[in-house]
């Protein structure tokens, strides 16, 4: 089986002990941080962004992915690179130009991830799978943290791990939404690789190094049924 990767996302933190939560996780088996940039254009909502990042780089190692849930996008390559960001993961709804887009964030030192809500159909990745590093599948509408699972994204996931197995190079199969116990499982049976979660790990009575810990025995459970 593909090593699995947790993403803590901090959207889920209490911003008031976010320097904590975030030397918490530091300290766990986590493998990265999940950041997510909201516009209340593409998304109702809006959240965090540049002086966030700046702030909380210096006290991290942990890889940061940016999941920008913004119009146009491509305008903050530049600016959220040199903030400190590792991943940059954009959705392809929010794009008049995905391959300009791919080219932009390849001149920085960042990943390229793209991502895809629930409805939009697997296809409109198929003529990027070459140039990506991540594909991320939301697993509920974006926007808000805390929503339930949506079940009927989990034939989407499995036919992208199929694509990318004939693929033949090495991408990461993310999932963001719903994520906690119960559903690990499945999204990984269907395919994932990377686990992205707020509420399932931030929301544990011990806290969230405590809800890390819990993903990986999630994990092993998975690998033995």
């Amino acid at each position: 089986m593909t090593s699995l990767k947790i993403s803590a996302s901090l959207l889920a933190s209490d911003f008031t002990q976010l320097g904590s939560d975030i030397g918490e996780i530091e300290s766990s088996e986590a493998n990265e941080l999940h950041f997510d940039v909201m516009d209340g254009q593409f998304v109702p909502n809006i959240t965090i962004g540049i002086p966030i990042l700046e702030s909380i780089r210096p006290i991290t190692k942990l890889p940061i992915d940016l999941h920008m849930m913004v119009v146009n996008p491509e305008n903050h390559i530049e600016a959220f690179s040199k903030a400190g960001g590792n991943i940059f993961t954009f959705h392809a709804e929010a794009c008049e130009n995905i391959h300009k887009t791919i080219n932009s964030i390849r001149k920085t030192s960042m990943s390229v991830g793209i991502s895809i809500k629930p409805e939009t159909p697997v296809e409109i990745i198929y003529d990027f799978i070459d140039y990506v590093d991540r594909i991320l599948v939301m697993t509920v509408q974006p926007g808000f943290g805390g929503q339930q699972f949506m079940p009927e994204t989990l034939p989407k996931i499995k036919k992208i791990a199929e694509l990318i197995s004939k693929n033949k190079r090495h991408i990461d199969l993310a999932v963001d939404g719903g994520i906690k116990k119960g559903t690990v499982e499945l999204a990984i049976k269907a395919g994932a690789t990377t686990l992205i979660s707020g509420t399932g790990l931030f929301g544990h009575k011990n806290g969230v190094g405590a809800g890390i810990s819990d993903f990986f025995q999630y994990i092993e459970s998975s690998k033995s049924n």
